[in-house]
């Protein structure tokens, strides 16, 4: 049943029939409304903060920036709103780059309008949407990653660990240089060092790992750092 208060929805999506698409859908159902439309991150970062909705929905591949990146630099600003990711993309790699941003769902765009009014009122209510396949590969994840050993925590260096946190925060290689005062060549390296430490092949191995160090509470890691239908669109582009 739904929610007898309004939820404020904006999109972030930059094809045009997509955004028209999410649009009617959120305006013809009763105390749901679209409050902006936005089809690249840089007019978002500019509007959002002012109109602050209940939920953003956000596309992932964007013209001018990613959508994660969008979310990373949205969420402190509008800590109230929650950001729902909308993609094609169900690989590990997005799905936890784009939690770790502060993506409280994530949905695949071969999604019903049933599907997405039920996603924000999940979100809404204190839920985390996803897609099925999403949240069995959340599932997985996290029941083969074991908790790191002691030696493997003594392994990492305060250095290490520093880039390990902006990596979880969503980070790139650049900005962690830049936050840093480090060289883009001597992150790779500490990225590279860190795989091998944990044991692990890819960003979003790295992302996982910091969760179970963080439940592990081995580094002291929690105290630190600040149609009728979208099936038709999921043309691996978009």
């Amino acid at each position: 049943m739904l929610s007898l208060v309004d939820i404020s929805v904006a999109i972030v999506e930059d094809d045009a029939a997509t955004r028209d698409i999410l649009a009617n859908w959120i305006n013809e159902a009763p105390t749901f409304r679209c409050i902006g439309q936005y089809g690249d991150v840089s007019s978002a970062l500019a509007s959002l903060p002012a109109r602050a909705p209940d939920v953003a929905l956000v596309d992932i591949n964007l013209p001018d920036l990613s959508g994660i990146e969008c979310v990373r630099q949205l969420k402190p600003k509008l800590p109230q709103t929650q950001f729902v990711m909308v993609t094609v993309y169900g690989d590990a790699e997005h799905i936890f780059e784009a939690l770790a941003a502060g993506a409280s769902g994530y949905l695949l765009k071969r999604l019903t309008r049933e599907n997405l009014l039920a996603a924000l009122e999940e979100v809404h209510g204190g839920g985390s949407p996803m897609s099925s396949s999403i949240a069995r590969k959340v599932v997985h994840y996290f029941r083969s990653t074991r908790l790191p050993s002691q030696t493997e925590l003594e392994s990492l260096s305060p250095r290490q660990l520093d880039v390990l946190r902006l990596l979880a925060e969503g980070y790139v290689n650049k900005e962690i240089a830049d936050r840093l005062s480090l060289s883009a060549p001597t992150v790779a390296t500490y990225i590279r060092r860190i795989y091998e430490k944990l044991h692990v092949h890819s960003r979003a191995g790295a992302i996982g790992r910091f969760s179970s160090l963080v439940r592990g509470k081995g580094a002291g890691l929690e105290n630190e750092t600040s149609p009728a239908n979208l099936t038709t669109l999921s043309d691996p582009e978009a």
